[in-house]
């Protein structure tokens, strides 16, 4: 289908969003400014960039402890990012959550989680309220291939295809799980490959190509509105940073010559090369374009900054439920 570059150059601004985001996200980690821990999304841009560019509004997403590029991507506030991740009030969960639990219903994100593919049973349940609202909406669930191993995993795959529900199920596949090889816990090779167990649709693709992302999310999209059910999408790609970012993080255990390989394929350079051999951008438009978004992120940093601690007294709020009588 033809394109003006529109499309392409959205994408390419998300990535460039995410990207800054999380470079000042470590540095409020390092110098220990923001509270708890970040697990960096950087290298990874591409997935979120391109599966959320090619979902409507009431689609929804569920997320994994790296979870800032599904936030951006589906339209979460930076400024409310940042007041969550330093413990303000104005954060998505004021303050109480950090990182890895941010979520605003409002767009579609239903949350970034902590627990190690949680995500997915909860992507196949709002997955099965679209199925029987009949609202012509899809749920995309990201998650890592360390989560393949879990039974959450097996189980949201089972369910999702015996009742053939509207659900993408995107493995960013960083061959990474904290500081082991995926390669050495993870047996199925492809991990697209299991979809075939179970009756769905597999696509192995290239994690840092962001048009490859948006086109391998579009038709799992079509086929899932079609009534086809979910598709089990692998996206290869490479985390650049740590695992997690903190003052005192371990050595990085990776061969310096497989993280210089994955930095020549690094997804923004990539897409930037291809807008400007298509015509789409230019190193005028490009600089532009920077300079617009760290003038954005500055202001949302600042918004985090500005926004006051929670008040000791509203420390046991949202911890418990309301007893009705």
């Amino acid at each position: 289908m033809a394109s003006d570059g529109s499309l392409e150059v959205s994408q390419y601004r998300i990535m460039l969003l995410i990207r800054g985001f999380e470079q000042l996200a470590m540095e409020l980690m390092l110098n220990r400014t923001a509270v708890g821990t970040v697990h960096p999304y950087v290298g990874q841009e591409a997935i979120a960039a391109g599966v959320c560019s090619r979902l409507a509004p009431a689609d929804r997403i569920t997320s994994t402890h790296r979870g800032h590029g599904h936030c951006l991507a589906k339209g979460a506030r930076a400024d409310r990012m940042f007041a969550e991740l330093l413990g303000r009030v104005d954060g998505y969960c004021a303050g109480k959550g950090g990182s890895m639990h941010i979520a605003d219903f409002s767009v579609g994100m239903l949350g970034a989680n902590g627990v190690v593919g949680a995500g997915l049973p909860i992507a196949a349940g709002a997955a099965l309220a679209a199925s029987v609202r009949g609202d012509g909406t899809v749920v995309v669930a990201f998650f890592g291939d360390g989560a393949v191993g879990a039974g959450a995993f097996h189980e949201t795959l089972n369910l999702a295809a015996l009742w053939k529900l509207p659900l993408i199920l995107v493995c960013e596949a960083n061959g990474w799980a904290v500081r082991t090889a995926t390669q050495d816990t993870i047996a199925p090779r492809p991990i697209a490959g299991l979809a075939a167990g179970y009756g769905i649709a597999g696509v192995v693709a290239d994690g840092n190509d962001v048009t490859v992302m948006a086109a391998a999310a579009a038709a799992a999209r079509d086929r899932a509105l079609a009534g086809h059910g979910p598709t089990l999408i692998e996206a290869v790609t490479y985390r650049m940073t740590q695992h997690s970012m903190r003052p005192e993080a371990p050595p990085d255990p990776r061969d310096p010559n497989q993280r210089a390989h994955w930095a020549s394929r690094d997804p923004i350079d990539r897409h930037r090369k291809y807008l400007t051999t298509a015509g789409w951008l230019d190193a005028e438009s490009d600089a532009a374009l920077q300079a617009e978004i760290t003038r954005e992120l500055a202001a949302a940093l600042d918004f985090g900054l500005a926004s006051p601690y929670p008040a000791a007294e509203t420390a046991f709020e949202g911890v418990y439920a309301e007893v009705v009588s």
